[in-house]
């Protein structure tokens, strides 16, 4: 099939590559014509894993092309996908201006039916505001071509995002009941049919509940999260060890063992927005979610957990204290680092009079960017992040270790040298990678996440 895919995110381009790669003819459009160089010269504009190699071999097999000409676009692909940006508005509510815009174009191009796909991440209701779109512009033109417009949201996880989108759990597609929404099934259901070989994953649905389930499935791993961020807390003033906690309610089948893990706050480009969104819809009908008004605040609230950790071990005395930091990103395997947790606390160290250290295994580049915006009013603390070559470098001299990403390769470092680099041998453990036994044993003075009654050596 002939698809186009509007926009080079991560998304986009995971959709489009692996569409290709399934043999499908992809014709990838992005205004931003750095993002088109830099793929049509070879390169990726994200880190993703897997993904370079993908991109490459359908290139060279010519199944995918990367440019901004929207006229090309829209003449080639049956099936449009739109998958831009979605950021959150100042009141919190998606703004859907890149989406709408994406819209405009296909009409104002479109010369024969269209099935227009959401993609990108969307209020309920997207999908009449796109078609409204797609409309006026078809009116201008006094153009009687047709369209569908179809909800496609992605389940994706960034740093597994190929692996997700190749072996999907489910495919959820919304289609009204229209002679073009009947049109736009058959097309869609020809499209993924290769998931479907095994036995099926799709679940067909109404446009508004597929947009709706995009952010109830965010919300509910978001809530999940914040919930188990708030026990930890507890469990750090009552005694008890979360980790143990965690395995004791996880093995009961009707909660399971997925996104219980505590830890220093969730990020990325997802969840924040998405359960913002979610209640500014909420409020637009008079409704307040206060579960997911929660979500956020114990989120927000987490990530500060290991800032008033250190202060507290060292006596709210951070002037002159310098600290190792392991992990930038807002998760491993990406180099994003959208409301990444390690901003928050880098940010108290610094403005406390502390100096850092930082390694990421990717994201080193990408923190110089984000630095310089975090710290737009106080420039002068630039100067006191320094970008380690290794993670070992980042321990030479430092007065304690704070890992805030859990990266595979922070998970059995060699313990004698993180000793010999520290001045002291105290360990800040956002993400409770490393057993407190195992840190008495190697009198490693450990702090985690709701296992603080287990550090004392």
């Amino acid at each position: 099939m002939k698809i186009t895919i509007i926009g080079t995110g991560y998304v986009g381009l995971v959709t489009g590559a692996c569409l290709a790669e399934l043999g499908n003819d992809v014709f990838c459009l992005d205004v931003d014509q750095r993002k088109i160089d830099i793929l049509n010269s070879g390169g990726i504009p994200i880190h993703e894993p897997g993904l370079e190699e993908i991109v490459a071999r359908n290139r060279a097999a010519g199944r995918i092309q990367f440019s901004t000409d929207v006229a090309a676009s829209v003449a080639h692909g049956e099936v449009q996908f739109i998958a831009v940006g979605t950021p959150p508005d100042e009141d919190g509510s998606a703004d859907l201006q890149y989406v709408l815009a994406a819209a405009r174009n296909i009409g104002k191009y479109m010369n024969g039916f269209k099935v227009v796909v959401d993609k990108s991440t969307v209020p309920v209701g997207t999908a009449d505001r796109v078609a409204a779109a797609l409309r006026d512009e078809l009116s201008q033109r006094a153009s009687q071509a047709e369209f569908s417009v179809v909800s496609n949201p992605e389940f994706l996880k960034e740093g597994a995002a190929v692996e997700d989108f190749m072996r999907p759990d489910r495919i959820v597609i919304g289609c009204d009941s229209s002679a073009q929404g009947e049109k736009a099934r058959s097309m869609m259901k020809k499209l993924y049919a290769p998931f479907n070989r095994n036995h099926e994953r799709t679940y067909w649905m109404d446009v508004r509940s597929a947009e709706f389930t995009k952010y109830a499935a965010n919300a509910m791993l978001a809530t999940r999260i914040s919930f188990m961020n708030e026990l930890a807390n507890l469990a750090d003033h009552v005694g008890a060890d979360i980790e143990a906690v965690r395995h004791g309610i996880g093995s009961d089948p009707r909660i399971g063992h997925s996104f219980l893990y505590a830890g220093c706050g969730y990020g990325g480009s997802c969840f924040p927005k998405d359960v913002q969104a979610l209640e500014r819809t909420a409020q637009e009908y008079g409704l307040n979610l206060l579960i997911l008004q929660a979500v956020e605040a114990v989120n927000a609230r987490q990530k500060q957990v290991l800032g008033s950790k250190i202060q507290a071990r060292f006596d709210n005395q951070l002037v002159g204290k310098h600290f190792a930091i392991w992990g930038l990103a807002f998760k491993p395997n990406t180099d994003d680092m959208r409301a990444a947790s390690s901003r928050v606390l880098i940010g108290e160290l610094l403005r406390n009079g502390a100096t850092v250290a930082v390694y990421d295994p990717v994201s080193m580049e990408e923190a110089k960017r984000v630095f310089e915006l975090d710290f737009y009013d106080a420039p002068e603390l630039l100067n006191n992040i320094r970008y380690a070559s290794n993670p070992m470098e980042a321990l030479d001299a430092a007065d304690a270790l704070a890992i805030v990403t859990e990266w595979k390769a922070f998970r059995s470092p060699d313990f004698d040298q993180v000793k010999a680099r520290l001045k002291q041998a105290v360990i800040f453990d956002g993400r409770n990678l490393f057993e407190p036994a195992v840190m008495n044993e190697l009198q490693i003075e450990y702090h985690g996440i709701g296992r603080s009654v287990l550090t004392r050596i």
